[in-house]
């Protein structure tokens, strides 16, 4: 997700510092007109906003809290905005480290997956004040088609964990209703056909159903990552005493299938499950 959103920027004319535990990554950049970052130390002293993108919390709290991370060498006044899905404890946890430095915090994760972090079209969901997200709007617009402010800090991971939900159960209900259209004997391209204009329609049955009639397995979003969101969403319902019993079904489904091998594979991979 880190490569394309850079691209992005880079498109748009910001100067950009890269670092990367992948080395291959930052060689992607550098031709397009990024800075290499030796240590995350380079980052942290010479940029004004620092953008993460990480897969969960540790690694976030990692590269920002570290002995030698973001905090430790960054500038009063520095925006840091983590666009990683984490949990929203962990992201309040992040930001009250911030304000001891005097490091504006914005946790803003994104919905859309690599397609639509390639054309800049992701949807952004922002949880901090208000006046710092005014201030980066037009840096997260260069990435998404959409940037809004949800609330305080954690509200954008809880704005993501309730995205992720939605999607997670809306590939479980196509995956479904197509086992059934082929144990009837109805071809599921024109099942498709008939439904996507209707009620039923939506963007992740326009994006997923195709993949799964044509088994197409390659991942957008891997399920590995899928599992990990909806065990931040386990825990948040937890901490506020939320029910989501099948959000529960369905991360036993998704875990299942992890066991078969399938966690690499995008997360459409749950119709195997039928």
């Amino acid at each position: 997700m880190g490569k394309p959103m850079t691209k992005n920027l880079l498109k748009a004319g910001y100067d950009i510092l890269a670092y990367s535990r992948r080395q291959e990554s930052i060689n992607e950049m550098i031709p397009l007109g990024a800075q290499a970052a030796k240590t995350i130390a380079d980052v942290a002293q010479n940029c004004d906003i620092i953008i993460t993108m990480l897969p969960d919390g540790p690694d976030v709290k990692e590269v920002i809290l570290g002995s030698d991370g973001v905090l430790t060498h960054a500038k009063s006044g520095t925006v840091v905005v983590d666009m990683s899905s984490i949990a929203p404890a962990v992201a309040q946890e992040i930001h009250a480290a911030c304000i001891k430095k005097d490091v504006d915090f914005l946790d803003a994760p994104v919905s859309g997956g690599e397609p639509k972090a390639i054309d800049g079209t992701l949807s952004i969901m922002v949880g901090g004040d208000f006046a710092v997200f005014e201030r980066v709007r037009k840096v997260l617009l260069t990435m998404g088609a959409s940037a809004v402010h949800c609330g305080e800090i954690g509200a954008g991971n809880t704005t993501k964990l309730a995205n992720q939900i939605i999607v997670a159960l809306n590939i479980a209900a196509v995956s479904e209703a197509i086992n059934l259209s082929n144990k009837a004997g109805v071809d599921p391209q024109k099942v498709f056909e008939a439904i996507k204009g209707g009620l039923a329609g939506s963007t992740v049955m326009n994006a997923k159903l195709p993949m799964i009639i044509d088994g197409n397995i390659n991942p957008g979003f891997k399920l590995d990552l899928h599992v990990k969101d909806l065990l931040n969403v386990i825990n948040t319902a937890e901490a506020v005493d939320a029910q989501i019993p099948f959000t529960t079904q369905i991360l036993e489904i998704m875990q299942n299938l992890q066991k078969q091998g399938y966690g690499q594979n995008d997360h459409s991979v749950i119709s195997k499950y039928y």
